[in-house]
């Protein structure tokens, strides 16, 4: 751990955190200036003012949560062992069937990212869930910041089930169990795709914040009638996004927290709107509100 606010404290130089009035997540940190998932992404998102890191969850052989957004290392950001490309198509490279220290052996910092020209290159493996809480709440108290909340995504499909991660209650339980014992579940909201980890966590965990993502915003009516409840944060795919959507669902109780907004001006856009939070890349670029 030591190592790694060295290495933070030589590559960011430290800054008064920015104030938002609105709720500004770093999407896997700060993913357009950093390797994604990683705790130097996170601390970065820190230092730029997001109130709120949002991270992907995967699960490894030996029971260990870890950042990842893919259940495998996806080709695009990761090498393997060896230092060499991971073939495109291939998904073999299944966390769910390695052990933490078979993780640790991918390099998943250095490959360059055409989307994210700006990002910073270095060897960044995948951290454990716990080991970034204690990283960014030591940083955060060493320098005077804030320290952040969560947005914790449950990555699982049907599909997915058995094999590249476990089903749905025994993923659950393992995280919020992790989540109560370490920062605190008031600390966080967990948000999925998969309408079945919604509804688990919604019956067994009342008290949880629960956020449903959707790409379609247009759709809000039907994707709430097949949740079967209201929840407490609406997050969709911000190009549909309505101020008169927006209003509806303020009315019927719920905040609106867009994902992935990448320009100043679409934030602009959608702060306009009423929305209650953005989700972005590039922190930096969050107008102050």
């Amino acid at each position: 751990m030591r190592k790694i606010l060295l290495f933070l404290l030589a590559i960011s130089p430290l800054s008064s955190q920015a104030q938002f009035t609105y709720d500004l997540q770093g999407h896997r940190g700060a993913r357009g200036l950093m390797p994604e998932n990683t705790i130097p992404a996170m601390i970065k998102a820190l230092e730029l003012g997001s109130t709120r890191l949002e991270v992907d969850l995967a699960v490894t052989s030996d029971g260990e949560v870890i950042l990842s957004h893919e259940p495998f290392m996806n080709p695009v950001i990761c090498l393997d062992p060896k230092g060499k490309e991971i073939p495109a198509s291939d998904r073999s490279h299944n966390i769910y069937k390695m052990t933490y220290q078979e993780v640790l052996g991918y390099d998943c910092g250095t490959k360059y990212q055409a989307n994210f020209p700006k990002q910073v290159k270095f060897y960044a493996t995948k951290p454990k869930l716990k080991d970034v809480f204690a990283v960014v709440d030591k940083y955060a108290e060493d320098n005077n910041l804030t320290k952040p909340s969560y947005n914790i995504e449950i990555k699982s499909s049907p599909e997915g089930d058995g094999i590249y991660h476990p089903g749905v209650a025994e993923f659950s339980d393992q995280v919020v169990k992790l989540i109560s014992e370490t920062i605190g579940l008031e600390r966080v909201n967990i948000q999925s795709f998969d309408f079945r980890v919604i509804r688990y966590i919604h019956e067994t965990y009342p008290n949880v914040v629960l956020a449903m993502l959707v790409s379609n915003a247009a759709e809000y009516e039907k994707q709430l009638a097949e949740l079967g409840f209201q929840p407490k944060i609406y997050s969709p795919a911000f190009p549909l996004l309505t101020a008169e959507t927006v209003k509806i669902l303020h009315e019927k109780g719920m905040q609106v927290v867009p994902w992935t907004v990448n320009t100043t001006e679409q934030m602009n856009k959608l702060l306009d709107m009423k929305v209650d939070g953005i989700i972005t890349d590039y922190p930096n670029l969050a107008p102050k509100r």
